[in-house]
């Protein structure tokens, strides 16, 4: 992924847009008021870690498990855009959760921060916004918002989501041709208030690192055919690494009933040589080195879907993310406790889904999978193994008062041997997730 791929592909939207951009967003916008939305989420969040073979819950000094619960409500205002070639607009958001259960002897889940007394809080909150302008298919937006780039996403999977601060530009010019620029100057990590919580790489005495400085993102996807799509992404990380990803997507229809999808992703990151960065898992080695890549085959028939997934890691350590995001790692392997990215970790994955909707159940999912991880380098320790078990059930209420409103259980068993014994330690997690999303507007 060359700069003057990016430079081409930029080319063409200027070139093509009067062409294929016949009637644009922005023509069709109905005013600032008129295309406005008010969502409200709610979520109830319950998470047990057990920990086995005599581990301990290392973040709280005391053995056995960790376990908490919380509330969350996370209100999101959307304007529309102003009519005119120039279209302006605003977003904001406002967020907050409460402890239900969970004390300091056993936190540690990530629900919540921690006090000056080292005790989880009772309520947490922030807020933010952002301006926005359109024109014609390119909106260009500033200040705190949700990001879902491969090279830079915010996560979202405990109460509260992590808010990135910076500068997106979209653009949809081009009818199969999405375009994205970016520019973020802090992280905002899930238990944190701060603007720029999120810590960063260790140094070499293995203090926490300083947090996000800048990051500068690019993007581009596109759909060749209904069935066949691909994307690249790139970005820089100022003081830590680049980031390159490619993904392809190909979906095979058999009949109305069967078909087969291939999904392929790929990550290469290369950190600066730097002696007071060292790897994530601490395998004596400095900067930061990896190729990453993920091959997915699922054939779906009816309500049945069978997934087999093999992915690989290779280079001077392990992949390396979270000061770009907790949620940037766009692989198959990538699931409920382990990512297994190890330093020259290869791994396979078995997967089922059901789909109740098509046995008169509307709404009701089940779904389990396996991935097993060897040939993982270790500092001087021998060949790390790991192995997961997920097992997940899901049902959304579809009509009525409560339309929308879903119940989440998840299971995940984590076993690995003695040399990776230091990456996670033995333990069965389980979580129950109820969501209700709300439209006020």
């Amino acid at each position: 992924m060359r700069v003057m791929k990016w430079s081409m592909i930029a080319l063409a939207v200027a070139a093509g847009t009067s062409q294929f951009a016949m009637a644009s967003s922005q023509d069709e916008s109905k005013g600032f008021i008129e295309d406005q939305s008010l969502k409200l989420k709610t979520r109830f969040e319950y998470m047990n870690r057990d920990f086995k073979n005599g581990a301990g819950n290392g973040t709280s000094g005391t053995a056995g498990y960790r376990q908490d619960s919380g509330l969350s409500q996370l209100l999101t205002y959307e304007s529309g855009f102003t009519q005119g070639t120039v279209g302006f607009g605003l977003d904001a958001m406002a967020m907050g959760s409460v402890k239900l259960d969970g004390g300091s002897g056993h936190r540690g889940n990530g629900l919540f921060a921690n006090d000056s007394d080292g005790n989880p809080e009772k309520s947490q909150g922030k807020i933010g916004g952002a301006v926005k302008f359109r024109v014609s298919d390119t909106v260009l937006k500033y200040g705190q918002q949700f990001v879902a780039s491969p090279v830079f996403a915010t996560d979202d999977s405990r109460l509260l989501p992590e808010v990135a601060t910076g500068t997106l530009i979209t653009s949809k010019e081009i009818k199969g041709l999405e375009l994205s620029a970016g520019r973020f100057t802090s992280l905002s990590k899930q238990t944190g208030m701060g603007r720029d919580s999120i810590g960063g790489l260790p140094d070499e005495n293995g203090n926490g690192g300083k947090g996000l400085t800048n990051i500068n993102i690019f993007g581009a996807s596109y759909s060749f055919t209904d069935n066949f799509t691909g994307a690249l992404a790139a970005s820089d990380a100022d003081d830590y690494f680049k980031k390159y990803y490619v993904n392809l997507n190909y979906t095979l229809p058999i009949n109305d009933e069967q078909s087969l999808n291939f999904d392929f992703n790929g990550y290469h990151t290369k950190g600066e040589s730097r002696g007071d960065l060292v790897d994530a898992i601490g395998d004596g080695t400095t900067g930061v080195d990896n190729n990453l890549w993920s091959l997915a085959a699922a054939y779906s028939i009816g309500a049945h879907k069978f997934t087999l997934a093999h992915q690989r890691s290779s280079g001077d350590n392990a992949y390396y993310y979270g000061v770009d995001g907790n949620s940037t790692i766009f692989v198959a392997n990538s699931i409920q406790i382990s990512d297994f990215v190890g330093r020259d970790e290869r791994s396979w994955q078995a997967r089922y889904d059901l789909n109740m909707k098509t046995y008169g159940v509307p709404g009701l999912s089940f779904m389990t999978r396996y991935v097993m991880g060897d040939h993982i380098t270790t500092n001087g320790l021998g060949e790390g193994k790991e192995n997961e078990w997920n097992a997940e059930s899901k049902y959304v209420i579809q009509e009525g008062p409560a339309k929308d409103l879903s119940f989440r259980l998840r299971y995940a068993m984590y076993r690995s041997n003695g040399a990776y014994s230091g990456y996670s330690s033995d333990n069965n997690d389980t979580r129950l997730i109820v969501e209700y999303p709300l439209n006020i507007l």
